[in-house]
């Protein structure tokens, strides 16, 4: 994939919308904004809470409804401001079809569109979505990825392996297709420790800090959306992942410090542009390097 320049551009995120709280395209908006990237924001799903907060009334955008509006977007007159897309969580498998449609349609005015893919599809428990749409989500939209974030529970049910290893991690996310892939919970190599795990076709990185137990929702949302406003401004493969991790870090252990139960993004956007958090940035065996030995 070619080098994202520094260039001024709108991003669409199309994820869940929460009346409160700060997970979903609440956080992904707030992050791309406050780091100076407008954005279009499409709801697939509007909830008063998440869900982990107890029960309550869920609205899925309709599929009709929904594939009218991404027609509307994909032939807007302002169509050509796009510099990229973000999908997070989706309400049905038809959704996966219109964000194809929308990336595609986009591409083809913009080859250089980037379409960061977000796959929420579940976590250590399971998936949390129909397979339906977990199964759409790894058939039509993994393969028009520029990057995808799923932390590692969701690369193992999209690459059907056990990734009990940082290596295996590795050798999924290569064989998945994205040239980009960040992966969330991966395997600590530092005591009391969590990481994320970035592979390219030019680095293997592995980005790791102190694990704070019980955090809010809303980190991978926030992460992605961070990790993709460094690359668009043209920061490095590395320090862009070194500051996007640093961000998300610092807000959480910000977070359960006031405990609050949803990220303080509102009073901790310092993070966001300036973060001062430490992160240990490692260098990993990249999996073309291993297949040469």
């Amino acid at each position: 994939m070619p080098e994202m320049p520094s260039l001024p551009g709108a991003v669409i995120v199309i994820s869940s919308h929460v009346v409160r709280g700060t997970v979903g395209n609440r956080a992904v908006v707030f992050a791309l904004e406050t780091l100076g990237h407008p954005v279009w924001a499409l709801p697939t799903v509007i909830l008063p809470w998440h869900p982990g907060h107890g029960r309550s009334t869920r609205i899925t955008i309709p599929d009709a409804e929904f594939q009218s509006v991404i027609d509307d977007l994909a032939q807007a007159p302002w169509a050509g401001e796009v510099r990229a897309v973000l999908s997070g969580y989706l309400g049905s498998a038809d959704q996966a079809d219109g964000v194809a449609r929308l990336v595609t349609a986009l591409r083809a005015r913009n080859p250089d569109l980037v379409y960061a893919c977000d796959p929420v599809i579940g976590d250590a428990e399971g998936l949390y979505v129909p397979e339906t749409t977990a199964t759409a989500i790894r058939d039509r939209l993994l393969p028009l990825a520029s990057l995808a974030t799923p932390n590692r529970f969701e690369l193992a049910w999209l690459a059907g392996a056990a990734l009990e290893s940082n290596a295996a991690i590795l050798d999924a996310a290569l064989g998945l297709g994205p040239s980009r892939m960040l992966v969330t919970s991966a395997i600590p190599m530092m005591n009391g420790g969590t990481g994320n795990l970035y592979l390219s076709g030019n680095h293997a990185l592995l980005a790791e800090h102190r694990l704070i137990e019980n955090p809010p929702n809303g980190t991978g949302d926030l992460l992605t959306a961070v990790f993709l406003a460094r690359l668009l401004e043209g920061l490095t493969e590395e320090r862009a992942l070194q500051m996007a991790t640093a961000s998300v870090f610092e807000i959480i252990a910000r977070t359960v410090k006031r405990g609050a139960d949803e990220l303080t993004l509102e009073q901790d956007a310092s993070s966001l542009a300036t973060p001062m958090a430490m992160v240990q940035m490692r260098r990993l065996l990249h999996p073309s390097q291993m297949r040469r030995k």
